[in-house]
């Protein structure tokens, strides 16, 4: 009953849209695709100015696990800030390990600096930062890469400033069933090239 109707619904939208493109002049469908075009290009530059202005290489982040709970949890969307100020005791960092592709979010649970001493005078060294999820056992010394027992300011990728709760369960679902991204990215294509206002 119900199901069939939205099944048939969806196959007349389909069939609608399919006969739209094939009957739309050229002039038409080149503006609705410098529209497309414009609405990718502004995403792009949306996210190069949260990189500017947050410090980031990434400003905004999803939480893919249960480690930080009852802090963050699965699906949370985290804004990220990188300034000059050096990880601290407490900071929710978000860091990456060399050969690994997906991000971490925990908290650094001790930090020991290394002052240098350049012609005597102690300048600014470096950082060893150890971190855990706050609803794990452990430290996170089993998730850091073999002999390694530290991570560094050039594994944080940001700190914590922000975030919203359970909104990125959309990006979850879409990496877990990849067809899904490809099929949603597909229909607002076609909605933006079939669209009738122009």
């Amino acid at each position: 009953g119900n199901s069939f109707t939205h099944i048939v619904r969806m196959l007349e939208w389909v069939k609608e849209s399919y006969y739209t493109l094939k009957h739309m002049n050229v002039r038409h469908f080149i503006l609705q695709s410098m529209q497309l075009g414009l609405i990718v290009t502004s995403a792009l530059m949306i996210w190069k100015t949260l990189m500017l202005v947050t410090g980031s290489e990434s400003p905004v982040v999803v939480v893919l696990s249960g480690s930080m709970e009852p802090g963050f949890y699965r699906g949370d969307i985290l804004f990220l800030t990188m300034d000059d100020r050096p990880v601290r005791t407490g900071d929710i960092v978000v860091f990456s390990l060399d050969g690994r592709d997906i991000p971490i979010v925990h908290r650094a649970i001790k930090v020991h600096e290394h002052s240098v001493l350049v012609e005597r005078t102690p300048q600014e060294g470096t950082l060893d930062i150890l971190t855990k999820g706050d609803n794990n056992y452990g430290d996170d010394r089993a998730l850091y890469n073999k002999g390694q027992e530290w991570i560094h300011m050039n594994n944080i990728m940001g700190r914590a400033v922000g975030y919203l709760p359970k909104v990125g369960m959309i990006t979850i679902i879409m990496n877990d069933y990849p067809y899904l991204k490809f099929a949603l990215i597909g229909l607002l294509g076609v909605l933006v090239l079939t669209n009738k206002e122009v």
